[in-house]
């Protein structure tokens, strides 16, 4: 493997089409597509202030880089991805993209990020400020999340989430497939129009929480005080552990609580109309 060290790069396309390269200490200046049409390239120490410095590679190790915020829309149409250690200040990165891994990477605005990648595992990743990231992504793995941005996971399908903080409104929307373990979900529109959504040991808190939802199953779940108007026009099966405030017309289903402080059933409810809902027998 041929190996570059403690150079700059600036300009157009200045490492194009290369393959079986190691990048040490490199730092891409102001212009675009630095990396762009390669193949197997590793990248360690490395600084990249350019546009589109990583497009169309297919192989690509990342460690201990940073991304400045000029670097906008970084990594696009790249396949096998391993990044390891890195912060990034730009919007718009990983797009039309497969096979994406990431470890205790820190992304500062994550506007528009994870758009259509499919099969993406995430460990130890911050997420912070932007709209929609993980629009349209398939084949998610997550184990340690930290995001505040906002319309996180919309249109996703085959999700695993463990051990996340997520505040946000409209997560989760017209999603399939969908497992979260052991997470808060901190903010309102959870998950409404999707389908085979799972929640396992989760604190949930917003308002309108899991409306629109078929299929919707939690265990051992929690709400915030503050929820009202949950499971509206929902198929669900849920047990609750401690106090819910408010049930809005679940469509059917069961739900147990330890203790609700309201259900509401008017004539807006749809059929079938026979969700059973219970206090919990101590």
């Amino acid at each position: 493997m041929e190996e570059i060290k403690n150079k700059e790069f600036g300009g157009e396309r200045p490492l194009f089409a290369k393959k079986d390269l190691m990048l040490k200490n490199i730092t891409i200046i102001d212009g675009e597509s630095g990396i762009k049409q390669c193949e197997n390239i590793e990248a360690e120490d490395c600084k990249f202030y350019g546009k589109y410095p990583w497009w169309h590679v297919d192989g690509a190790r990342i460690r201990n880089c940073y991304f400045a915020p000029g670097s906008r829309s970084a990594i696009w149409y790249t396949y096998n991805l391993n990044m390891k250690d890195c912060i990034i200040d730009g919007p718009k990165f990983f797009r039309e993209m497969e096979n994406v891994e990431l470890e205790d990477v820190t992304i500062n605005d994550a506007d528009e990020t994870f758009w259509r990648v499919k099969n993406l595992r995430l460990k130890n990743v911050i997420l912070r400020e932007g709209t929609y990231p993980f629009m349209f992504s398939e084949n998610i793995y997550v184990d340690g999340l930290d995001s505040n941005s906002k319309y996180v996971f919309q249109y996703c399908k085959n999700v695993e989430i463990h051990n996340a903080r997520i505040v946000t409104k409209d997560s989760f929307w017209e999603c399939e497939n969908i497992t979260i373990y052991d997470s808060v979900l901190d903010g309102e529109y959870l998950a409404w129009h999707s389908k085979n959504v799972r929640l396992v040991n989760c604190h949930l808190a917003g308002e309108q929480l899991l409306c629109y939802a078929d299929n919707l199953t939690l265990e051992n779940c929690t709400f915030d005080k503050a929820c009202d108007r949950v499971f509206e026009y929902s198929t669900v099966h849920a047990d609750i552990r401690g106090r819910i405030e408010n049930i809005k017309n679940p469509t059917s289903g069961h739900i147990i609580a330890d203790e609700i402080g309201s259900i509401t059933i008017d004539d807006n409810i749809r059929m079938p109309a026979d969700c059973k809902i219970e206090i919990r027998k101590i």
